[in-house]
């Protein structure tokens, strides 16, 4: 599945997610090491932004980000989809956290990233989340070749996690990240 093609599936399922958030839900805890809600959404918003900026060859904004992240949000993630698709964003290497990576390597980084953090909101607030067979099944590809052990213990990702009896898809794959679930 072309990353493009994932992003194009995550990304609204995120906005639907933190569109529904109400400002008391920022403050709970997620399955994600050490962020709340607000954390995902700094983060996301964050790094969207910077990462817009580096798929189409440009330096990031130095700014100091949005105060109402809920409005926020779908723009960021608007901006970083359009330059994913943007000439020649798959073919740059991109300057990842975690070093220089070929930028439709990093688009899948970014699909990823977007997919457990889609799952982190909706864990930390009760909300349905059901991204396609076809999406966590692409996703989980990439995750099992990406994330290394060099890759683990960083906040990123921690040790994988055994899912429980009968897990979903979904469920086994955000294990495998590292986060502590119970069967959805």
């Amino acid at each position: 599945m072309d990353p493009r093609d994932q992003l194009d599936e995550v990304l609204p399922l995120l906005n639907d997610l933190v569109a529904s958030l109400e400002p008391s839900q920022l403050d709970s805890a997620t399955p994600c090491a050490d962020f709340v809600v607000a954390d995902i959404l700094d983060h996301m918003i964050g790094g969207g932004t910077a990462f817009a900026a580096a798929f189409r060859g440009e330096t990031p904004p130095t700014d100091g980000g949005p105060v109402d992240r809920v409005a926020a949000f779908p723009n960021a993630m608007a901006n970083l989809r359009a330059a994913v698709c943007s000439p020649g964003a798959l073919d740059r290497t991109i300057a990842a956290p975690f070093g220089e990576v070929p930028g439709e390597a990093f688009a899948r980084f970014v699909a990823l990233d977007g997919l457990i953090h889609a799952w982190d909101i909706a864990a930390a607030t009760g909300q349905a989340f059901a991204p396609s067979v076809e999406l966590v099944s692409a996703v989980n590809g990439f995750a099992r070749q990406a994330i290394t052990a060099d890759r683990r213990g960083s906040g990123a990702f921690g040790a994988p996690i055994e899912p429980p009896a009968g897990a979903s898809p979904l469920v086994q794959l955000v294990a495998f990240t590292g986060r502590t679930v119970a069967s959805r």
